[in-house]
């Protein structure tokens, strides 16, 4: 070979480039970096460091849920004891104003019987009558109508209501009826009868015409009832007082109403229902006088056990006239009663002994029973004597 070609040749062989040279050389990809020593060392240490982590993370967790759930339990532990407190308290409150309405309601009963005790004496109950009448519209037969009047001195007015002769109520000795009915057995029953269902006292009545009657109503005026009185159970001073105590009212002080009833048709006959609770505004309203619960008066059932027609309707009269209310009056399963038994129902030994006084007789026998009809139950026997005997006497 010619020392040109070789010179040639030489020329073209590249130099060789030391291992470790910066010589940059043409990379078609790209390099991945050397691993460190420690490198998977770090990536186990990462592992352990993120499981570290969400343990630590999960435990900050539980420690928050455990600390909610402690305080969210105190929480309530303390609202459920200022809960019950709470109730306590009310609970509390409400017993004291129980003790204190019980004590209070208590209060106003005994009152209300001592009041009572103190309005059913006779002076009371003869007081009271003095300002009221009972007007008979009647002509000697038939049926009667019936005018409780109150004439008030004191305010210087009149005031009726006006009972009519189909009203049903309890007549004494007859039972259950018409009251227009009760004149049959004369003006004093039906006096017993008016004075009984209303609660009002009268002692006193006075009989006109029905003509009489009627005008006095539709003129609402009682100026001529006096002048034409046909029967009366007055004494004269008092007719003299009474007529001129009317001539002087004026007639816008006159207030004559009707008896609230209504009317019920059985078997094609028309009864009159008196509406109580309308009848009780009125009695509340002009005399005073409370019907229903607020009643106070002592309610008493008789019952003939001496075998004397009409004696159970005598006793009815009496116990009227003391301030009693008769519920109602019957036979006795039998007729040989020797003694007058006064059979008290509530357990008040009080009124027992009341109506005992007032009948003049009777063996006070205490039989609580749960029937609310009636406070005394009264059992006629042979003892007994009524009013106009023992006038006679």
């Amino acid at each position: 070979m010619s020392a040109r070609r070789r010179k040639s040749q030489q020329e073209s062989v590249p130099e060789r480039v030391p291992v470790g040279s910066d010589y940059p050389r043409r990379r078609t990809h790209v390099d991945r970096p050397a691993e460190s020593a420690g490198w998977r060392a770090s990536k186990r240490s990462s592992k352990l460091g993120r499981k570290v982590r969400r343990e630590a993370k999960v435990e900050r967790v539980r420690t928050n849920v455990r600390e909610g759930a402690r305080t969210t339990r105190k929480t309530i532990v303390a609202g459920l004891q200022v809960l019950g407190m709470t109730l306590g308290g009310i609970v509390a409150v409400l017993l004291v104003l129980f003790i204190v309405a019980t004590a209070v309601n208590y209060g106003a009963r005994w009152l209300a019987r001592r009041d009572a005790v103190q309005q059913s004496t006779p002076e009371a109950r003869a007081e009271k009558a003095k300002e009221n009448l009972l007007i008979i519209g009647w002509e000697g037969s038939g049926t009667a109508e019936f005018l409780a009047v109150r004439l008030d001195e004191d305010d210087e007015q009149i005031l009726g209501i006006a009972v009519p002769s189909g009203a049903f109520m309890e007549v004494p000795g007859q039972g259950f009826e018409r009251v227009g009915e009760s004149i049959s057995g004369g003006p004093g029953v039906s006096l017993a009868a008016i004075s009984n269902y209303l609660g009002v006292p009268f002692d006193h009545y006075v009989v006109v015409s029905p003509t009489g009657y009627q005008d006095a109503m539709t003129n609402q005026s009682l100026r001529d009832v006096m002048a034409n009185i046909t029967e009366t159970s007055l004494p004269e001073e008092d007719r003299a007082r009474i007529a001129e105590f009317i001539s002087g009212v004026e007639g816008a002080r006159t207030a004559l109403v009707p008896l609230p009833v209504k009317p019920i048709d059985l078997g094609g006959e028309t009864f009159l229902e008196p509406q109580r609770d309308q009848i009780a505004d009125l009695l509340l309203q002009w005399w005073g006088v409370k019907l229903g619960a607020d009643d106070s008066s002592v309610r008493v059932i008789i019952y003939n056990g001496a075998g004397t027609p009409g004696i159970a309707g005598q006793a009815a009269q009496q116990l009227i006239a003391a301030g009693m209310r008769v519920v109602d009056t019957k036979n006795a399963d039998r007729f040989d009663y020797a003694s007058t038994l006064v059979v008290v129902q509530d357990g008040d030994l009080k009124q027992g002994e009341q109506v005992a006084t007032a009948l003049g007789a009777g063996e006070v026998v205490d039989k609580p029973s749960e029937q609310d009809v009636a406070d005394v139950i009264v059992i006629i026997g042979k003892d007994y004597v009524p009013p106009q005997e023992n006038t006679q006497q």
